[in-house]
């Protein structure tokens, strides 16, 4: 499955970050799983127009935060999940996390039970999702 990033000029989101944003979504959300290759740094550059150094940081990054890695002479590849960050750095994480995400919805005017909904769904979506990787697994 190709991998389909967009990126938006004239926000205050640098392109590398949300290149590695973007990509940490697809994981998450099983578009990206573990052995999945990226395109390589060249072939994305030209695909979103975008230098390729700008490309190389956001690969470089996702190989620090553990989400990939590299593979001499062959590619980018995405990982199996593993714990790279401290509790306390997770936390700190989430927190930034939710406040871009409550700050938004606020801004949308969705009411805090519209929020608590609407979470509940993705929720049970990732468990379905989860749950189903687990069984075609025979786990």
């Amino acid at each position: 499955m190709p991998l389909n990033l967009h990126i938006s000029t004239g926000i205050s989101v640098p392109i590398y970050r949300q290149i590695i944003d973007q990509i940490c979504r697809a994981v998450a959300g099983g578009a990206l799983v573990p052995e999945d290759q990226l395109p390589s740094v060249r072939e994305l550059a030209q695909r979103l127009v975008v230098n390729p150094n700008t490309v190389a940081r956001a690969y470089s990054e996702l190989v620090r935060e553990g989400v990939a890695e590299s593979r001499q002479g062959r590619g980018v590849f995405i990982t199996r999940r593993r714990q790279v960050y401290s509790k306390a750095e997770r936390a700190r994480r989430l927190e930034q996390a939710l406040d871009g995400f409550v700050n938004e919805a606020v801004f949308l005017d969705f009411s805090a039970d519209e929020l608590r909904d609407a979470l509940e769904k993705r929720l049970r979506t990732l468990r379905l999702r989860e749950s189903r990787d687990h069984a075609a697994r025979g786990s």
